[in-house]
C-alpha cells in the first residue's frame, strides 16, 4: 500500500516579528541610501523608460521626462527594490508551499468581478500615489519612521478610508 505525503503549508510568520524585521530593513535603507522605502518611483522609472524608447521626441520635449532620462531611469535603486520584493514574495511562497494560482474572494462575488475591483483599486491607488507624490510605503512607513506628521496622517487616512470603504463592499465578502 502506497501512502502519499502531502506537502504541508507552513504557517505565516509572526506579525510582530515581521513588523520588527520590516523596521530593521527600513533602518538599514535609511542608513545606506539616506531615504526610506518606496515603490512608486520604480514604476515611474519604468514608464519613463518605455516612453523614452517608444517616443523619444515626446519624452525629450517633456521637462519632467527629460530630467529622468539624463541617466538610465532603470538604474534607480527603487527598481531593484521592487524586483527584490517580487522575487522575495515568490521565494517565500515557494518555501512555505503557498505558491499557487488562485483568486481569493468571498462567496457573494464572481472571480471576474473580484479581478475588476482589484484592478480598479490598484489603479486608483497608483494614481493617488502620484498625486500624493509617493506611495504608501514612502509616505506612511518611511514618514512615520522619522516622526513626520504627514506620515502619521497618511497612515490614518489609508486605514480610515479602507475601513469606511470596506463597510460598503462587505456584502461581497460575506
Amino acid at each position: 500500500m502506497e501512502t502519499k505525503v502531502k506537502n504541508e503549508v507552513k504557517p505565516y510568520m509572526n506579525p510582530y516579528l515581521a513588523g520588527f524585521l520590516l523596521g530593521i530593513v527600513l533602518l538599514i535603507t535609511f542608513f545606506i541610501t539616506g531615504r526610506g522605502l518606496g515603490a512608486s518611483g520604480a514604476i515611474k522609472s519604468t514608464v519613463i523608460t518605455v516612453v523614452g524608447k517608444a517616443s523619444p521626441a515626446t519624452a525629450e520635449s517633456n521637462h519632467f521626462f527629460a530630467e529622468y532620462l539624463k541617466g538610465s531611469p532603470l538604474k534607480s535603486w527603487l527598481v531593484f527594490e521592487v524586483i527584490g520584493m517580487l522575487l522575495g514574495g515568490f521565494l517565500s511562497g515557494f518555501l512555505s508551499n503557498r505558491l499557487t494560482l488562485r483568486v481569493d474572494k468571498g462567496p457573494g462575488i464572481k472571480i471576474r468581478t473580484r479581478l475588476i475591483f482589484a484592478v480598479l483599486g490598484g489603479m486608483l491607488f497608483g494614481i493617488g500615489s502620484q498625486l500624493g507624490r509617493g506611495c504608501t510605503s514612502g509616505a506612511a512607513l518611511s514618514g512615520m519612521a522619522v516622526f513626520s506628521t504627514a506620515g502619521f496622517l497618511t497612515m490614518m487616512g489609508i486605514f480610515g478610508t479602507g475601513y469606511v470603504i470596506a463597510y460598503f463592499f462587505r456584502k461581497l465578502w460575506l
